[in-house]
């Protein structure tokens, strides 16, 4: 294992790249997809079960964790590896994406955020120095720089303060970071959906200098045709030898297409979040569980996958504890959905490796076309 965090690049195929992310605590196999374990747990999960998903990477959430249990008790308690019993590399973010969502009250100003507590309504200022202390507590392997990130659709003039404003911050959140060997600070680009932005943003954060890059503020209203026309050239602005990371995508297209268009690293609440309403994600698109057509089916939801769900339960069983509110249908189609997301990962890098991505991504877009099995 690597003692220090660099990334190494083995494959290309067009734009898109198959590499690895070494870090002290393991490495990170990219492209790569990261389950998002909001308050130290990726909902309905242990952790031994999404680590055989295939994941090699969680990621955290500076603002809930702040707020509760608080990163100084995590920290106490031995950080958050231990807290949360994951051994492996965890990317926490910076906080700034969940005060402009979640708080209320706030008040944006050159120094910081200040924001009352969506659980209890207590008082907390976050500033580019403040979210490096909270990240440092929690002893991440990967922290994200404080940024703001407006929603979109803005005003050019709204996205561009925003956008220089959160350049600002990223050079407050490089020099608080300081020097701390094994750990990695990356910038995140912003600009909404203009080119201008975008370019004058990422040569801002390559002048500062980040162990990784990226690319914020997409997924958030924007549409995904809007999306992949910032990508088609967002990651060139970006240094060939870093990880690039999308942050907030999304859905399997959304993954394919980023993965396209040269992005490394990607994180959602999708499969964990879905897995909890009922809907299984499979190569032939989204299945809700709850329809009664599923009521009697004796058959797996997908038959090419090995997780539980589908090795050893049917569908009709699944549409009976998804309907009944039983805690396991949350349990089962979450790890189900997660390792889907985790072969379609493993797919692309293989794909990328062989040289043989498009092939890949015609028979991706294929399968999806043709829509769920017949019914019985």
């Amino acid at each position: 294992m690597s003692e220090r965090f660099s990334f190494t690049l083995n494959a290309t195929d067009g734009a898109a790249r198959t590499g690895v992310i070494h870090t002290p605590r393991g490495d990170i196999r990219t492209p790569a997809f990261m389950p998002v374990g909001t308050a130290a747990t990726v909902k309905a999960m242990m952790p031994d079960s999404v680590r055989a998903t295939g994941a090699d990477i969680l990621l955290g959430n500076t603002y809930h964790l702040m707020l509760r249990p608080t990163a100084e008790r995590i920290a106490a308690l031995g950080g958050l590896h231990r807290f949360m019993n994951w051994d492996r590399p965890i990317l926490t973010d910076s906080g700034g994406f969940q005060v402009m969502s979640l708080a209320s009250l706030r008040k944006l100003t050159e120094e910081g955020v200040r924001f009352s507590s969506h659980i209890d309504g207590s008082k907390h200022m976050l500033t580019p120095e403040r979210s490096m202390e909270i990240q440092r507590l929690l002893g991440s392997d990967i922290v994200m720089a404080f940024d703001e990130c407006p929603a979109l659709p803005a005003d050019d003039k709204r996205v561009a303060e925003s956008m220089q404003l959160s350049m600002r911050w990223a050079l407050r959140s490089r020099e608080a970071f300081g020097d701390r060997p094994g750990h990695a600070l990356f910038g995140i680009m912003q600009g909404g959906v203009t080119q201008e932005l975008r370019e004058e943003s990422a040569k801002a954060l390559v002048d500062i200098g980040f162990e990784g890059y990226a690319i914020g503020g997409l997924a958030v209203g924007e549409g995904q045709e809007a999306m992949f026309g910032v990508l088609d050239y967002a990651p060139g602005y970006l240094p060939q030898d870093r990880p690039r990371y999308l942050m907030g995508v999304g859905k399997p297209d959304d993954i394919v297409g980023a993965v396209q268009r040269g992005v490394d690293m990607m994180d959602c609440v999708l499969p964990s979040r879905s897995g909890r309403t009922g809907q299984g994600w499979t190569p032939r698109g989204a299945v809700n569980l709850r329809n009664a057509r599923h009521r009697d089916d004796p058959r797996p939801l997908d038959e090419g996958c090995g997780c539980p769900a589908c090795r050893s339960y049917s569908r009709a069983y699944l549409h009976h504890v998804v309907r009944a509110d039983e805690i396991i249908g949350s349990m089962l189609l979450t790890w189900h959905n997660l390792q889907y997301y985790q072969d379609l990962m493993q797919g692309l890098r293989d794909a990328i490796a062989a040289g043989t991505l498009d092939g890949f991504v015609a028979h991706f877009h294929a399968q999806r076309a043709e829509g769920d099995i017949e019914p019985l």
